[in-house]
């Protein structure tokens, strides 16, 4: 039955390369700073995100998380809101919010009166929203494997003109051997489908005086992928460590413009840094996003996208992280200034966790 549907859904075109991908940016600037490298290295509440398993990893009994970021010049606005908390010794929940959006669109339909003039008052504004509610769900199975699954509520919007919602499911798991995590997240896993609905009649005599296709309702599947992980924790001297993270993205949608790339596959590698001072200041870089690019000569050459970041622990309570990320010189200012702030509220005793493989 599940090979049939597949088929079927190809068969309708119903399931585009790149659906729901306001999902696919990442939350948290220690996160963006590292390259998006954060499968198998998160240990913060973004692990609703990233991979829910890690959410065992949490230190305390509440956590909070906010980020703010701004696309494309400043055109798209990018915002996170994260929370989670212990449920008992070995079980870990968290709501997420994101919102990426564009806001204040000039909607200039009716620009022209009856009487064929322009009249600058008749232009009205909308925004064009995506929306995920993710709530999560943690356990500590052993020491070394920890298990975690989200499932998610989309809503996007375009104005009054299109909405759509849709539900999905992610499952992801830990694997810990000492100073060494192996992370794997397997994102919509049953697939994830958004129900678009459209009001035609709002465009219908635009549409047409323009020779463009009416929309109709229709259905959009976001198919699975797989994100496997490593990091290792390195101890250097007494004062500094080094965090080094590998992750690699899968899907399976065919051919993708990727470092490694099949008719059946496609995977994206992913590099991470983080170097931290007496676990109190912390510095990251890190690669992603690599593709092959052809100039106007047909020459071709690897393109990737850098990242980098700071980050300070003010206090018990307290975290700021910045992260600088390019966007792949999509406009005239292509760097994405990223914020975040992290906030953590009573701090779990040493032996509140029925499992110790976090305490390293």
């Amino acid at each position: 039955m599940p090979v049939f549907w597949v088929n079927l859904l190809f068969s309708q075109d119903l399931t585009p390369k790149y659906s729901n991908e306001f999902l696919s940016i990442g939350v948290g600037a220690r996160a963006l700073g590292m390259g998006g490298a954060q499968v198998g290295a998160v240990r913060d509440v973004t692990a609703a995100y990233w991979n829910p398993a890690a959410l065992t990893g949490i230190r305390h009994q509440y956590e909070f998380s906010l980020m703010h970021a701004e696309y494309f010049a400043g055109i798209a606005q990018y915002d996170y809101l994260g929370f989670s908390t212990a449920l008992g010794n070995q079980n870990q929940l968290a709501v997420s919010l994101i919102r990426f959006g564009v806001d204040d669109i000039p909607d200039t339909r009716f620009l022209y009166d009856a009487n064929g003039a322009i009249n600058y008052n008749n232009i009205q504004f909308f925004n064009a929203a995506d929306y995920a509610l993710l709530l999560s769900f943690a356990r500590d199975i052993s020491d070394k494997i920890k298990l975690g699954a989200n499932a998610k509520v989309i809503h996007r919007n375009v104005g009054k003109f299109a909405q759509a919602w849709g539900f999905g499911l992610d499952v992801g798991g830990i694997y810990i051997q000492k100073r060494m995590t192996v992370g794997l997240m397997l994102r919509d896993i049953t697939t994830t489908y958004n129900a678009w609905t459209h009001d035609a009649e709002m465009v219908r005599d635009i549409y047409s005086q323009t020779n463009n296709e009416v929309p109709i309702n229709s259905v959009e599947i976001t198919l699975p992928k797989a994100i496997a992980s490593i990091a290792y924790d390195w101890k250097l001297g007494e004062q500094f460590n080094l965090l080094t993270a590998l992750d690699l993205e899968t899907t399976f949608d065919g051919a993708r413009n990727t470092v490694l790339s099949a008719s059946t596959l496609s995977i994206d590698p992913r590099f991470g840094l983080e170097l931290g001072f007496k676990q109190l200041v912390f510095v990251r870089v890190g690669v992603g996003n690599f593709q092959y690019i052809k100039d106007f000569q047909g020459a071709e050459s690897l393109n990737f996208m850098p990242s980098a970041g700071l980050g300070v622990i003010l206090n018990e309570r307290f975290q700021i992280d910045y992260a600088l990320s390019d966007l792949g010189d999509v406009s005239e200012s292509p760097y994405s200034h990223i914020f975040s702030v992290k906030v953590s509220l009573e701090k779990l005793s040493s032996d509140f966790r029925k499992f110790k493989a976090w305490d390293r």
